[in-house]
């Protein structure tokens, strides 16, 4: 009776948490629906694009293809017209690693004015990306840059703040080559949910606020 019981208890555990990340992902898909675009005439106009940022370099040293679909992306939808500046956002935790900067010479590389680009060099995660693209710059709408797995995170939490976001799919990168991010994105949707509405989690740095849709 105790080892039927203990079963039980770890079943129905397991059920449990199961449905946690099948809810908590479903959720957070639904909710950015018909907001997610890719294709550049259907997409509405925003004054200010959030590219979301990442690694200019794969593990083995090669060009990630998501730093380079997404910055195609943003300079497509800069060229056309679609959004007027780029808030370039991510990490640079060394001196020898600084996605923004990344972001921003290669977004030059493709044609785009260097006084169009805003650095965010405090975007050490899209939860901080997103935050401070309100609170530290101002915004109150903007169009969300990325891969359309990364883009419904975003505006899940951009809604959660007041923002009228849309996003823009970058070009995918082929499931067999995206397995490991896929699945760390289920977990990052489980996580977003619990700190937002359990551990109330804020940007790790804010600082002087710089409106910069004003200009």
């Amino acid at each position: 009776m105790r080892l039927r019981r203990l079963f039980l208890l770890g079943l129905g555990t397991a059920v449990l948490a199961v449905g946690v990340v099948a809810g908590c992902n479903l959720w957070v898909r639904w909710e950015s629906g018909s907001r997610v675009f890719s294709r550049v005439d259907t997409i509405p106009e925003r004054k200010v694009g959030l590219v979301l940022g990442t690694s200019k370099r794969g593990p083995k040293g090669f060009a990630n293809p998501y730093f380079v679909n997404r910055v195609d992306a943003a300079a497509q939808l800069y060229r056309k017209g679609k959004v007027k500046r780029l808030l370039v956002s991510g990490d640079n935790h060394s001196q020898f690693y600084n996605e923004p900067e990344d972001l921003r010479d290669a977004l030059v590389d493709r044609g785009v004015p260097r006084d169009a680009i805003v650095l965010d060099h405090a975007g050490l995660r899209t939860l901080d990306s997103v935050v401070r693209a309100k609170k530290v710059f101002g915004l109150r709408e903007m169009t969300v840059i990325s891969q359309d797995f990364h883009i419904r995170r975003a505006l899940w939490i951009a809604r959660r703040y007041g923002i009228d976001a849309v996003g823009f799919s970058a070009r995918d990168v082929p499931r067999r080559w995206s397995a490991k991010t896929r699945l760390r994105e289920i977990a990052a949707r489980v996580k977003v949910v619990l700190d937002l509405y359990v551990f109330g989690t804020q940007p790790r740095h804010l600082g002087k606020r710089i409106e910069i849709a004003k200009r």
